[in-house]
């Protein structure tokens, strides 16, 4: 299970992305060939004098006039920090619901997620390129720093609408399923928006504690049924739970401020959230090694079903990981997907991998199922 500190895997680790990891490097005497992001070095200039910074690259690193100067002439790549800015394009971790909604009692227009949306729509708007270059190194970094936490993890996506209402049966069947995929050892990810989406990540919140937990948050959360006319009264009403229950289980939020007016939710611990809604679209899809499960939803819901189909048809990702397609007179009546879907699906590899169940009850053991065909089990 994913933890704030899921340690790296793969190559070697060349980016220090926090001061303990600079102090740590800084005793061999060299920074020949790190990455450094966003990590203020103001005190540490007598260190950086004396370190060899030749090959290093230095993102968002505030540091003294002193140190500046001594790095770039021994070599390094300087980045500096961008002012006025409400987000850091270059740091290093993703975010946390705590981060995004800092100040909200003050009303969720002061919030960072409210003010990075006012700074996407008004630069969007003007073409500025530096504007373009900031959202791209962001949603870059954001994107290293989601690779990092997910190395190793058995991640399932949960897709569903924003309109699922907080109280309803729907709701607390979403809840439900994030609540017993992440008890079965799964890591959930999300669009990390309102509904359904909120839904499985609060489940996955509510995980490590008692049975009657998840009733009482669903209660709690009630009270704040939508996101509109108050974001802030709906965010609120999740803070209660987190306060009240600290500390619950992890899981992704993938969210984008390019649908801006879908604040993200609460009860995601790690938030990736991008500006470009295509690399996010796509990065989160291709990260549900363990496979999707579609919970009722429209136009976004749809396009994440076929821009999964899509690579588990051509098997541009290698075996076709597991897609299940929860309520069926919502995919075979309401927006006829499964027919077309199961189209695609004939005779192919990703057939034995596809699956249409009528309730939210029966999806995790269809997953089990097509997770045992996928690998001969």
């Amino acid at each position: 299970m994913l933890t704030d500190s899921t340690p790296h895997s793969g190559a070697p680790d060349h980016e220090i992305e926090s001061p303990a990891e600079f102090d740590r490097v800084a005793a061999t005497g060299s920074l020949a060939g790190y990455r450094l992001q966003a990590v203020d070095l103001t005190d540490r200039t007598a260190t950086l004098l004396e370190l060899d910074a030749a090959g290093a690259v230095f993102l968002g690193c505030p540091m003294e006039p002193a140190a500046l100067a001594h790095v770039r002439a021994h070599g390094a790549m300087v980045f500096p920090p961008v002012p006025y800015l409400p987000f850091d394009p270059y740091r290093g971790t993703l975010y946390t619901p705590e981060a995004l909604y800092e100040g909200l009692p003050a009303g969720y227009e002061t919030t960072p997620d409210a003010r990075a949306y006012e700074w996407f729509q008004r630069t969007r708007a003007d073409g500025d390129i530096l504007a373009s270059m900031l959202r791209s190194i962001h949603d870059d970094a954001v994107s290293d720093a989601l690779d990092e936490l997910l190395a190793g993890e058995r991640v399932v996506g949960v897709m569903g609408g924003h309109a699922m209402e907080r109280g309803k049966d729907a709701y607390a069947g979403a809840a439900l399923l994030g609540r017993t995929l992440a008890r079965s050892g799964l890591t959930v990810a999300t669009g990390g928006g309102p509904g359904a989406m909120e839904a499985a990540n609060l489940g996955a919140y509510t995980a490590p504690f008692g049975d009657e937990v998840l009733g009482e948050a669903l209660r709690t959360v009630a009270r704040a049924p939508l996101f509109t006319p108050s974001i802030g009264d709906w965010a609120s009403a999740a803070f209660a739970v987190r306060e009240r229950w600290p500390d619950g289980g992890p899981s992704v939020g993938i969210p984008t401020w390019f649908y801006g007016h879908e604040p993200p939710n609460a009860f995601a611990s790690h938030i990736a959230k991008y500006f470009a809604n295509a690399v996010r679209e796509d990065g989160l899809l291709a990260r549900c090694t363990a496979g999707v499960i579609f919970l009722p939803g429209a136009a976004g819901t749809v396009q994440e079903i076929f821009d999964n189909a899509t690579p588990n048809y051509y098997g541009s990702r290698g075996v076709p990981t597991p897609m299940v397609l929860v309520n069926r007179e919502h995919w075979t009546r309401d927006l006829p997907t499964w027919p077309l879907l199961e189209a695609l699906a004939k005779d192919r590899p990703m057939a034995a991998r596809i699956a249409l169940v009528d309730s939210v009850d029966e999806a995790p053991e269809a997953l089990a199922r097509l997770t045992a065909s996928a690998t001969g089990r």
